[in-house]
């Protein structure tokens, strides 16, 4: 049951940027940069990254959206966005995924979390500065986006179903359509 008054029966973060048209603007022009601007890193890695994020911080309405449109941006593969939610450590992604995504989750932890090790090991793995940018950037960002939605308390379906029609969605319209 949301914390406030929504003015329409969106569920997650679309009834919620409903509130306040102008910053639910922002904020969706900000996830569209993020998850579909310029960037080495693929729509499906990144949406990857914000489902991770999203599933280490327990928001299940941003996890199972974002996991269901990495999953429809990588060739249909639910099961290895369930896996890496699930044990990051046997998920089946390359190394340099899996050094970011962990480095993706020690922002979740806290930005203070990431360490120049941390760092490092992307590095190793073959990610560039804007690589490490950007995973960064897009892990903050959906910290926050997944404050926003469970602290007001945003409708959130039980349902499979509907993450896998929200996630279609996100993969073929973006955030701004």
């Amino acid at each position: 049951m949301p914390h406030i008054a929504l003015p329409t029966d969106h569920p997650g973060i679309r009834g919620l940027l409903d509130v306040k048209p102008a910053s639910g603007l922002a904020l969706s022009h900000l996830a569209e940069q993020l998850l579909r601007g310029d960037s080495p890193l693929s729509v499906g890695e990144r949406e990857l990254i914000a489902a991770y994020v999203s599933a280490r911080n327990s928001t299940r309405y941003c996890a199972g959206a974002h996991g269901a449109t990495a999953a429809h941006r990588l060739g249909g593969d639910f099961a290895l966005v369930e896996a890496v939610q699930t044990d990051l450590d046997t998920a089946p992604v390359s190394d340099l995924m899996r050094a970011l995504l962990r480095l993706a989750g020690k922002v979740a932890e806290s930005g203070l979390s990431v360490t120049p090790e941390d760092v490092a090991a992307a590095r190793a793995a073959g990610a560039d500065d804007e690589t490490i940018h950007d995973t960064v950037l897009i892990a903050a960002a959906f910290c926050m986006y997944n404050r926003y939605v469970d602290g007001l308390g945003a409708i959130t379906p039980n349902d499979p179903a509907v993450y896998r029609m929200i996630g279609s969605h996100l993969a073929e319209h973006g955030y701004l359509g």
